[in-house]
């Protein structure tokens, strides 16, 4: 959509859009970091433990130029004695292969975690397009590729002279000793400056990660158009999303319209607010609000308790506070308990009074309301 439009990509990426990239295996990685992280792991190993597999070594050396005149004369030994040595000399090494690629395999955690995608492995034509492998290699990426691999070479190169010329007495000092502890003491030299150059890997990932990270993070970034765009595929389109709430406010509207008929009095504004009152002792401890609304709605309450012979009674300051304090399906606040007391005796009368074929008592002109519940409402 950037290529289409010629916006900036001045967004951050979006969760949906870091998680897509994840799945296609673009993560960001430090390839220098997992360089110095592995070499610190051999070099560990051969500080920790390359005395045994020097030995080991040694050991396999003379076995290998010990044969016997039997042994030269029989192919079937030479193959056993062939296949003894390379177990020995695996075993030998096992402490230095183990180190290299346990460090290999977690390396990655530390910078972009651990990713599998078959995405990313999958045949693509484009990868063989030599015009696209130019652009990659003339590119701001491979220009900071370049840079980093002369600083790396500068740095290791300095750092490898500097320790020999730090140990260059040492060095020539091999050729006066004898065989056996030249070697040795030749092996704690190259082990220590392996070390040495390893380390300096780190200085070079201490820049190379936090470059990845905010290539990484500048990759990913979005134009305003894919925002939108993305937000419409997320949530839908705005007509689409006017239109579901269009239906679910219509059913949440039958449904109230439904609990009508049920209720025990409607109390109205007597045009503008309508809110319907059922009182059951076994199941509240005080009435409920079953339905309200204002305007068209509270005509539609007021029209459907008229059909179903439920009474209505004209208190417009109860009716605001009802409206404004209760929620829908919840308790009336223990402030209008009262006032609400005044309605239903006047409903059970006039049930009463209906029952018996008497004249129907007059309802009730006024109710105590407090006045913050009154003001509650805009008052219409």
């Amino acid at each position: 959509m950037a290529e289409d439009t010629g916006q900036e990509r001045t967004e951050r990426a979006t969760p949906k859009r870091l998680r897509e990239a994840r799945e296609r295996g673009q993560v960001a990685r430090s390839r220098e970091l997992n360089t110095a992280l592995v070499m610190l792991a051999g070099a560990g190993v051969l500080m920790a433990a390359g005395g045994d597999m020097a030995a080991g070594a040694l050991a396999l050396m003379r076995e290998g130029l010990s044969l016997h005149g039997a042994d030269l004369q029989t192919p079937q030994a030479m193959v056993a004695r062939l296949a003894d040595a390379l177990g020995a000399g695996f075993l030998a090494v096992t402490p230095l292969l183990a180190a290299v690629t346990l460090a290999a395999a977690l390396a990655p955690l530390a910078v972009g975690g651990w990713v599998f995608s078959s995405k990313a492995v999958a045949f693509r034509a484009e990868k063989l397009d030599p015009v696209k492998g130019l652009k990659r290699i003339f590119s701001a990426q491979g220009l900071m590729e370049l840079v980093k691999a002369l600083v790396k070479f500068a740095l290791v190169g300095s750092v490898a002279v500097g320790a020999l010329w730090w140990e260059a007495d040492a060095v020539l000092g091999l050729a006066a000793q004898a065989l056996g502890p030249a070697m040795a003491h030749a092996g704690l030299i190259f082990t220590q400056v392996f070390l040495l150059l390893s380390a300096s890997l780190l200085l070079i990932a201490a820049v190379d990660v936090p470059f990845q990270l905010w290539n990484h993070a500048r990759q990913l970034r979005m134009t305003r158009q894919e925002l939108k765009d993305e937000l419409k595929e997320t949530e839908g389109r705005p007509e689409v999303r006017s239109r579901i709430r269009q239906i679910q406010r219509r059913m949440a509207e039958q449904r109230m319209m439904a609990e009508v008929p049920k209720a025990d009095v409607v109390v109205t504004n007597p045009t503008h607010y309508a809110v319907a009152l059922r009182y059951d002792e076994a199941r509240h401890r005080a009435p409920v609000v079953v339905a309200k609304g204002a305007d068209l709605v509270a005509q539609r309450i007021r029209l459907v308790a008229q059909g179903a012979g439920v009474p209505v009674v004209e208190l417009a300051p109860l009716a605001r506070a009802l409206y404004a304090s209760t929620d829908l399906g919840r308790e009336i606040p223990a402030a209008l308990y009262v006032a609400v007391a005044h309605v239903l005796a006047y409903v059970y009368q006039l049930r009463s009074a209906r029952a018996a074929g008497a004249p129907e008592p007059p309802p009730p002109a006024e109710v105590p309301v407090p006045e913050d519940l009154a003001r509650a409402a805009p008052g219409r």
